[in-house]
């Protein structure tokens, strides 16, 4: 009898390895098979920053119920979606206009507003908190009743859902860190995390043939602990490879992508990777002069808000071995947020 795989190939290039790893054999299956996932999720976090993880136990049907719903969302009137609009960095939800939040390196406020005024992300966005927060409140549309379940209802469960998943994804990366499986759980129970809904707009090809360096999304690295990103068929999301090259990471149905974030690279003490990625021009060709819109849903793991985040034991020698000071997870967020909106 073959055995299951717990690696495969999701994408070789230019020295660029993304493993494709069976997450189901980490959930169900021995120890061995669990070991061996460890193993693979360990070194595609270290090496490359990002893996594909199938079996990982997120329901089609959940996923294509969140994908109708968001582009039933994008697809209402501009002035009902500006109602909701995103107001402040610290609560990081609400409606994000085309053109409003620029994703960038950068950290100058200057520069960030050339580049948004120069090359703007081509998208706009929803953004979801944890829905029990006493303070901080979501920015739900008004909604007709109906017997099926509401927009908030589907993103509320799969809110859920995900963090279930980011859980089993972090007590894996703690084992490969050669910490207690439970290590990071106190940390991240609070699911102080965010539900990005995003929609590319059908646009023109000649818009990035005229405009040299134009994207859908500038070049960044994601702020938390990891990210689990399920897109469409499109494309166009693209990966840095340690020769600095841009390499596509093609959509691989059934999986999701998932990338280490830059508070988990603290934690880490710099052994686990925050890789830069980019959305861009799409690689298939268009259709009568135009690229198809595209959709994603970016679920944004982070620490609970007031963690004190800095190297792990076992990470460093001394203490001036420590690249990075400690910072409070929440502090580290609203430090990027900040830079990343125009007000």
């Amino acid at each position: 009898m073959m055995l299951p795989e717990a690696v495969a190939t999701g994408v070789e290039k230019d020295g660029l390895f993304i493993p494709l790893i069976d997450f189901g054999l980490f959930l169900h299956g021995t120890e061995t098979d669990k070991a061996a996932v460890v193993a693979g999720v360990s070194s595609g976090f270290k090496n490359a920053g990002f893996i594909y993880l199938k079996n990982h136990g997120i329901p089609p049907s959940s996923i294509s119920s969140v994908f109708a719903s968001s582009k039933s969302f994008f697809s209402r009137p501009q002035e009902e979606k500006d109602a909701l609009k995103w107001l402040t960095p610290e609560s990081n939800r609400g409606y994000v206009s085309p053109g409003r939040e620029k994703v960038t390196q950068s950290t100058d406020a200057a520069e960030i507003a050339a580049l948004r005024e120069k090359h703007p992300d081509l998208k706009e966005s929803f953004e979801i908190g944890r829905d029990n927060h006493p303070v901080l409140l979501n920015n739900w549309p008004v909604e007709e009743a109906t017997s099926e379940a509401s927009f908030r209802q589907t993103m509320t469960a799969f809110y859920s859902t995900c963090q279930s998943l980011h859980i089993q994804v972090m007590r894996c990366l703690a084992l490969g860190l050669g910490l207690q499986e439970e290590h990071f759980d106190s940390f991240i129970d609070a699911a102080d995390n965010n539900l990005r809904l995003l929609h590319y707009p059908a646009t023109p090809a000649s818009v990035f043939k005229q405009n040299v360096g134009q994207v859908r999304a500038g070049k960044h690295t994601d702020y938390g602990t990891i990210t689990l990103l399920f897109q469409d068929t499109r494309g166009g999301l693209q990966v840095r490879g340690p020769q600095g090259t841009w390499v596509n990471a093609t959509p691989i149905e059934g999986t999701i992508v998932v990338n280490a974030g830059d508070l988990l690279a603290r934690w880490s003490n710099g052994k686990i990777m925050s890789t830069e990625h980019q959305v861009v021009e799409p690689p298939s060709e268009p259709e009568e002069g135009w690229h198809p819109a595209r959709y994603s849903c970016a679920y944004f793991c982070n620490p609970n808000a007031e963690a004190t985040i800095e190297a792990l034991r076992g990470t460093y020698e001394k203490e001036e071995d420590k690249i990075w000071p400690a910072i409070r997870a929440d502090e580290y967020l609203v430090q990027r947020l900040t830079k990343t909106y125009s007000y």
